[in-house]
């Protein structure tokens, strides 16, 4: 089968779709590549989120705006169970990605019985602290597993030498927000199954979800877990599902609350209904590339169309488009992860010699790109710090980005490092 293709047309059809495409609203024009900070925001999600800011009904009251409210929320429910191919569990939000992957974290550690936390260097603090800090507190030992710096990634043969009969719980990070790359998720949680069956497995999909493919059916795991904001929604929330394995863990909720539920307080259904405007975006841009009836099908095609698409602006950057010379031939230029990396998604970071990052990133922020700095710090010193380097500059695409803006950052990194 042909990999769906997002045309020129298609792809000024895309780009309408979302606020502040080319222009800050403080800076003026500018070209988006910051992507992986948080991806733009889809129009419908503004008018969304103003929409229901001003409805004053709650749930569960007796009046027809509370019996919409409810039915938004579970048609939204619905929507993720399609869009997560998820079939079995249940999704709920919380108040960040971070926040929720600490509570599934705790829920899974203080749940289950003696023996290991098992994790990679590779994650995000938000996975990495929640598993220390309660590894520490329920008197389980917290084993990192060493990612492999050349890759900018870690592998099944990586977790397989560390997994024990007694690893209780397991973390994986499905994509970088670093290096950009991704994980085989299901390789490494069969990899645990193998030797742990009854292993809970979390997974942090916030750096992922933008770039599509999602499919919780395949992976085995019992909890996944992304951020909206950087999946074309907004602040302020979370999205997570948890597998009937991890809901039947003794977790948090109100005294007597029917159901044993994971939601605090009174929900917030714009947060809700803005993930669905998520999902009819998917449905929409798959049906313009395949000719599917099916909506997961749809939700599929958008998602390899996505992955390509990106592909050929992460190619482009590295090895050049028209004119511009790509930064694999630029001097002075150190590509985190190699230049032909296979598990990229739509990010390329990279170190210029004798420039500090925050300097190269003021420079293209003069030239109207808008990047950022990564710093061997509490969030990046994990990836860095390995590979000696006190900053890095990371350029991160989405699919609604264009071969000329790429060319517009070439031509701005060619001044730079020509001027060094």
């Amino acid at each position: 089968m042909d990999t769906p293709n997002i045309t020129e047309a298609l792809l000024t059809d895309i780009r309408d779709r979302f606020a502040h495409v080319d222009t800050c609203p403080f800076e003026g024009p500018r070209v988006f590549f910051e992507n992986a900070g948080g991806a733009l925001t889809l129009k419908s999600v503004v008018d969304t989120s103003a929409k229901f800011a001003a409805i004053p009904d709650n749930q569960g009251r007796d009046n027809p705006a509370s019996h919409a409210l409810v039915a938004l929320i579970a048609k939204a429910k619905a929507d993720m169970a399609v869009f997560f191919n998820a079939p079995q569990g249940q999704f709920f939000v919380g108040e960040s990605g971070t926040e929720l992957l600490f509570r599934l974290i705790r829920t899974a550690i203080v749940g289950t019985g003696d023996g290991q936390v098992l994790g990679s260097t590779l994650e995000h603090p938000a996975t990495r602290s929640a598993a220390q800090h309660w590894a520490q507190i329920a008197g389980k030992a917290h084993v990192l597993v060493t990612h492999d710096n050349t890759t900018g990634s870690v592998d099944p043969a990586q977790y397989a030498a560390d997994i024990t009969p007694d690893t209780r719980v397991a973390t994986i990070l499905h994509t970088s927000p670093v290096t950009g790359m991704g994980v085989d998720v299901a390789g490494i949680a069969a990899a645990i199954r193998k030797t742990a069956p009854e292993c809970i497995i979390i997974v942090d999909g916030i750096q992922h979800a933008a770039h599509g493919r999602l499919d919780i059916a395949s992976y085995d795991v019992d909890g996944y877990v992304v951020s909206p904001y950087k999946v074309f929604s907004r602040h302020g929330y979370g999205v997570a599902w948890v597998s009937e394995r991890l809901d039947a863990l003794s977790h948090e909720h109100l005294i007597d609350a029917p159901g044993d539920p994971w939601e605090f307080g009174t929900r917030d259904t714009g947060a809700y209904v803005t993930f669905s405007d998520v999902v009819d975006y998917f449905d929409w841009l798959g049906g313009e590339v395949s000719a599917a009836s099916d909506r997961r099908a749809r939700i599929v095609a958008a998602g390899e169309a996505i992955h390509a698409h990106e592909k050929t602006l992460t190619d482009a950057m590295i090895h050049g488009v028209g004119n511009q010379t790509g930064l694999a031939d630029l001097p002075g230029i150190t590509i985190i992860g190699g230049v032909d990396n296979p598990r990229r998604e739509g990010l390329v970071t990279i170190a210029v010699a004798c420039m500090q990052a925050p300097d190269v990133v003021t420079q293209l922020r003069e030239r109207g790109i808008r990047t950022h700095t990564r710093k061997a710090d509490h969030y990046s010193g994990n990836i860095l710090d390995p590979l000696g380097l006190q900053n890095a500059i990371r350029v991160s695409m989405c699919h609604y980005n264009t071969e000329a803006e790429v060319a517009q950052f070439l031509h701005a990194m060619r001044e730079i490092t020509d001027a060094v």
